[in-house]
């Protein structure tokens, strides 16, 4: 399959021109609804815009807000405008956003008011507090020095700062031949989307993506969905991170797919939007699955329209991926796997995989792709059904760290492979099973111990709604296994009755020695679990019963 030599504009005019009627996108709680012509147009509006304050080529923009219009139109827009679109966690407070502007050398911040109760306003004047007394479009912040444009999402004025509305009105002072002027200067190969990684080790890193990188990878993860312009994608996870912004729009944007969108996650609400827009794709970890799956609302709202989707952004449960395609009816859906160092997927099953290669794999590496399984001691590939660390190399592999030389060279060998920190098994056929993060595989007298493994084996017990395993530090093996475990609503656990559950059913030495239970897990905004909190609290909860 060749790849797609084209920008994120030109992708979406191409699409503007051959399905102009089609919808782009669908905001139902906002009752807002664009074709992709209308959608297109938007975005040359604010690619003007942008334009018109002045940001050149390669320079920053930083987006923090959850899944607003103004977000999706940014995405494409910037990318019209040449600028580098640099995505903030929503979930950050002010030393986080901090450390990421300056890092990242933005010069302009989109922002909301708020989100989920937390004025984001206050978290910008506390670690900006000139902003009280600046000229629109003149910031000049001592701690962030680079830092001159902030534009609010929301009709309302705040001091030294522009609304959005503001910049579709400047837009007047750049006319459509400078903007194609601007297009016409730009190369698929340019930067032009910047992630920051989790940071669950060290500070987080910035990662640069092309427009070759995120356009092509959100086509491959399209066909192997077999999305067309008429599909109808779900799209719950936030943009900020790559199964928002590649996965889910770059994707649907692909095909001309239509875009169906919430701001925030909420169960009931994606029922909901799945039921009145009949959408025939949905995109989530396994998290928000087993959250709808177990809404009191789904039986009213079961779906009965949807074909496909994704499930990814950390373990996909056997018994999870059984509901969604038995009761949610998505029997086409597929499950992704990859890291944002790699734009983000890898490797994904298809729709016509059987079903047991769709719950006990993440299927095969995508075109264009290549994969190898290595033994991290030694460098040498490993055999086919042996466990190493997973290493892969394409046009998916970022172009590096922003300002990181040094952690660049540690990721991207001299042979071009990007080693994921992944232990994974390939077998002769290709398809590739993820057991764990290096980091989080656990040694327990001197036996390697897979977490995913026990992990699969408890959500057999009938009364287990979710579980995690983790390796907490012991004197005699040391490191011993620990499980903690969401129970379903109105069952009543005991550790007892987790150890009778395994007794005779897997190895002794794989039978958690210490079992919490919990009502929720420690999130990243993306939806993945932060195993290392839950070591830090196990290893409260380990001396508490010493």
């Amino acid at each position: 399959m060749a790849l797609l030599e084209k920008t994120v504009g030109q992708l979406l005019e191409e699409q503007a021109r051959n399905y102009p009627d089609y919808e782009a996108m669908v905001y139902p709680e906002k009752k807002l609804r664009k074709t992709y012509r209308e959608f297109n147009e938007m975005t040359n509006e604010a690619a003007r815009g942008f334009m018109s304050l002045g940001i050149e080529k390669g320079e920053h923009v930083a987006i923090w807000s959850d899944n607003k219009p103004e977000w999706l139109v940014s995405q494409f827009a910037t990318a019209k405008a040449g600028a580098v679109l640099v995505t903030v966690n929503t979930n950050y407070r002010a030393q986080e956003l901090e450390y990421l502007l300056k890092q990242s050398d933005a010069t302009t911040l989109i922002l909301a008011e708020e989100f989920r109760g937390t004025s984001y306003i206050d978290i910008l004047k506390e670690i900006c507090p000139e902003l009280d007394t600046s000229i629109k479009g003149d910031l000049d912040s001592e701690r962030l020095p680079r830092l001159k444009n902030i534009i609010v999402l929301s009709e309302k004025e705040y001091t030294g700062c522009f609304t959005w509305q503001d910049l579709l009105d400047m837009k007047r002072s750049v006319n459509d031949d400078q903007l194609e002027n601007r297009k016409q200067s730009l190369h698929c190969e340019d930067v032009i989307n910047m992630q920051y990684t989790s940071g669950t080790t060290g500070f987080p890193k910035g990662v640069m993506l092309s427009h070759n990188n995120i356009v092509n990878n959100g086509n491959q993860v399209a066909d192997c969905m077999r999305l067309t312009p008429d599909d109808r994608l779900c799209i719950p996870v936030p943009f900020f991170h790559c199964f928002g912004c590649v996965l889910g729009t770059m994707a649907a944007v692909s095909k001309a797919s239509t875009m169906v969108i919430l701001e925030q996650f909420h169960p009931k609400k994606v029922l909901e939007a799945v039921r009145d827009e009949a959408c025939t794709g949905l995109h989530g970890v396994p998290t928000m699955f087993i959250a709808e799956l177990n809404d009191a609302s789904f039986e009213d709202l079961k779906p009965t329209t949807l074909r496909t989707g994704i499930m990814a952004g950390s373990t996909c449960p056997m018994e999870v991926m059984k509901g969604v395609i038995d009761q949610m009816g998505a029997s086409e859906i597929t499950i992704a796997y990859g890291q944002t160092e790699s734009s983000p997927v890898i490797t994904q099953t298809k729709a016509d995989d059987p079903i047991d290669l769709r719950v006990s794999s993440v299927g095969k590496p995508h075109p264009n792709v290549e994969v190898k399984i290595i033994e991290p001691a030694t460098g040498n590939e490993a055999e086919p059904g042996m466990p190493g660390e997973l290493c892969t190399r394409g046009y998916l592999v970022m172009k590096g760290y922003y300002k990181n030389e040094e952690a660049t060279e540690a990721a991207i060998d001299r042979e071009g492979w990007l080693h994921t920190g992944d232990i994974a098994v390939m077998d002769e056929n290709g398809y590739v099973e993820i057991t764990g993060r290096m980091k989080d595989m656990i040694i327990r007298g001197g036996e390697n111990v897979y977490p995913r493994e026990i992990e699969e084996f408890l959500y057999q017990h009938p009364d287990v709604l979710d579980v995690q395993v983790i390796g907490v530090p012991d004197q005699k093996y040391g490191e011993e296994i620990m499980a903690w475990i969401i129970p379903k609503e109105g069952k009543n656990l005991t550790e007892q009755n987790i150890r009778s559950f395994c007794d005779g059913k897997i190895s002794k030495h794989k039978i958690p020695r210490y079992i919490s239970f919990t009502e929720e897990y420690p999130m990243t905004a993306s939806g993945k679990i932060q195993k290392f909190k839950l070591r830090e609290d196990a290893l409260e909860i380990i001396d508490l019963k010493a």
